[in-house]
């Protein structure tokens, strides 16, 4: 039996953590890893990205698809349970590549775990090739857990503290691994001093607060007649709960844009997504609310809160970091989102109706913007409207689905547009907000849960010109190993980055400046056909949702190639939206004629906003 090395246990312990891939980008600096992954029968299956970025997304999105499917009962905290993102580079550029999907992680709060190669120990501190201080490099990212392994018998103990601490505190941890340390011979702890065995284990506990706060916040909520939930990702696996106490309480319910998915916004009492990109219904509930439970969000858009002293607000978070971190919360209960909400059920008195003309109010709020939004999705615009190809994809969407965004304009489509059918996840990089995501998210869920047969990437002309055109390569790679090839890629192609002309023209009341705005066209449905995969290009609204159809019944991948018009305004909801006219109007006669079209279809967009909700 040949010698087994350093390299073969550290294979051999991710296995023992349910490891079922690893993302990645080969190099010197962690073959012999790769060596020992080839070695084992039953070693996770690598992912090759087209670069180590790119795979660090895959391996955050991966934690996020896997972690928003897990269902309560199977969250036992057993080794055999976490299926965690893992990703691996070599040393020097290819760390250095992998600090974005990283950063992602710990803004997004999601457990991954980085092994990354370093130059031989002998060599560090000598300005060698590729060498970089890694330990600091990683500080910041990882603040919870960064190590590196320097002897044989650091092996399991590094992995295993790395996985623990990833999943304890959902943040993503790094362990470095020097190229002549993976070289030697296997050790294992023998339990001596210093010498310390561990074991590839984990624990959860259902974590609930005091009586004490409980009924504290029960006595605040019960003072209150206009109530709103602000439901973020912690609410993960309380969806149920969440409409409970809805109910108990006659409050409207609004997401953060991480808490989207997890709450069927078919209700009539769910106002949709919350902030700059969100719905004008969530405006209005949270302006005119009294009452505020947040549950398991810190959504950063503190404009579009109540104002402070305007409403008495309860805080539900697992982290007892985040209470009060965005308002000003009178009441803190530290605990996990759907275990608190039973018990609150427990304490709260039964609904009597009380709060029947708020509920009404806020079922017109609802109805009122689903008016708008549809009627927004069919303003004529030059040539698309990108609102009407997310209302077209809305009618067709598959409730087996996946979705993947990435950053940018189409965002704010989503968030407003697009009705999620209960079930169907839908992840992005969102606090960190890096363009360049989409396609390595959607490949991710794809090979997460091919039994889920259709991924749709919501992706503009910016994010796919960064990364996305090369993702495509590998989608052309691994879609024929696939039972169901289905993987629609929508490519919003308005030669813009739009979202930015927005914002120069929004927040500092600048005219668009076309040198940093204005993208080369490219022809993503001829590329995907040179690809072997299906192109559809789209430059006629009535044409959509036959595109739709034809790809959601194709045999193989599909790129939509829709040119849409970037002068669709990205009007935040009023009032906040109204106070930005101003400067945005002043942008827009500063461009001239170049501005004329925009500025015509912001004046559509404001009358049709203050016709759904007057001041």
């Amino acid at each position: 039996m040949a010698e087994r090395l350093v390299a073969d246990t550290i294979v051999d312990r991710l296995v023992d953590w349910g490891v079922k891939r690893l993302y990645g980008y080969s190099g010197d600096g962690i073959n012999t890893l790769l060596g020992a992954l080839q070695r084992h029968p039953e070693g996770p299956e690598f992912v090759q990205a087209r670069r180590e970025e790119a795979a660090a997304f895959m391996a955050v999105a991966h934690s996020k698809f896997a972690l928003g499917q897990l269902g309560a009962e199977e969250d036992d905290g057993s080794a055999g349970g976490v299926d965690i993102g893992v990703m691996v580079s070599t040393q020097g550029p290819g760390a250095v590549h992998l600090l974005n999907g990283l950063y992602d992680a710990k803004l997004d709060s999601m457990p991954v775990v980085a092994i990354v190669g370093q130059q031989n120990l002998s060599a560090l501190g000598s300005q060698y090739q590729q060498e970089i201080d890694l330990l600091a490099m990683f500080k910041d990212v990882a603040a919870a857990f960064c190590e590196q392994i320097s002897s044989p018998d650091q092996a399991t103990a590094v992995i295993d503290r790395a996985f623990r601490t990833a999943l304890a505190t959902s943040s993503p941890t790094v362990v470095i691994l020097p190229h002549d340390v993976q070289q030697q011979a296997e050790v294992l702890p023998s339990g001596e001093h210093a010498q310390i065995s561990t074991a590839a284990v984990w624990g959860t506990a259902d974590v609930t607060p005091k009586k004490a706060q409980l009924d504290a916040a029960v006595e605040l909520l019960n003072g209150c007649e206009r109530i709103v939930l602000l439901v973020g990702q912690g609410a993960r696996q309380a969806a149920k709960e969440v409409e409970q106490v809805a109910e108990r309480l006659g409050a409207a319910v609004v997401t953060s844009l991480l808490g989207k998915p997890y709450v069927d916004e078919s209700l009539p009492y769910v106002a949709g997504v919350m902030g700059h990109l969100g719905t004008s219904a969530s405006a209005a509930v949270l302006n005119r609310c009294d009452g505020l439970l947040i549950v398991g969000s810190n959504d950063p858009w503190t404009e579009f809160y109540p104002k402070p002293g305007a409403a008495r607000a309860v805080q539900i978070d697992i982290s007892a970091q985040r209470h009060g971190n965005r308002y000003p919360v009178e009441v803190a209960l530290v605990g996990d989102s759907a275990a608190t909400l039973r018990e609150l059920l427990e304490l709260l008195p039964a609904a009597n109706g009380r709060r029947g003309p708020w509920r009404k109010e806020v079922s017109e709020a609802v109805a009122s913007w689903d008016e708008l939004r549809v009627e927004r999705a069919f303003v004529s615009a030059d040539p698309v409207n990108p609102e009407r190809v997310v209302h077209e994809l809305g009618l067709q969407l598959p409730s087996d689905a996946q979705v993947a965004l990435d950053v940018g304009s189409c965002v704010y489509w989503y968030a407003r547009q697009l009705v999620l059918p209960p079930g169907v996840p839908a992840h992005l990089c969102s606090t960190l907000a890096s363009m360049g995501g989409g396609l390595p998210y959607g490949l991710a869920a794809k090979l997460l849960h091919p039994g889920r047969p259709v991924v749709v990437v919501l992706a503009g002309d910016g994010g796919m010109q960064m990364s996305g055109v090369a993702e495509l390569i590998t989608l052309s790679a691994r879609w024929r190993d696939w039972k169901d090839p289905r993987f629609v890629v929508c490519v919003f192609n308005n030669g813009d980055l739009a979202e930015v002309s927005w914002e120069q023209r929004e927040t500092e009341g600048d005219p668009r400046f076309a040198p940093s705005q204005q993208l080369p066209h490219f022809p993503f449905a001829g590329y995907a056909e040179l690809l072997g995969l299906r192109g559809i290009q789209v430059d006629d609204p009535d044409a959509l949702a036959d595109a739709w159809r034809q790809a959601f019944s194709a045999d193989r991948p599909v790129v939509i190639d829709v040119h849409s018009d970037p002068d669709v305004p990205l009007l935040p909801p009023f009032p906040e939206g109204a106070q930005k006219l101003d400067a945005i109007r002043r942008a827009l006669h500063q461009e001239g004629g170049a501005g004329a079209h925009a500025l015509e279809l912001l004046e559509q967009y404001v009358q049709l906003e203050q016709g759904h909700f007057p001041a």
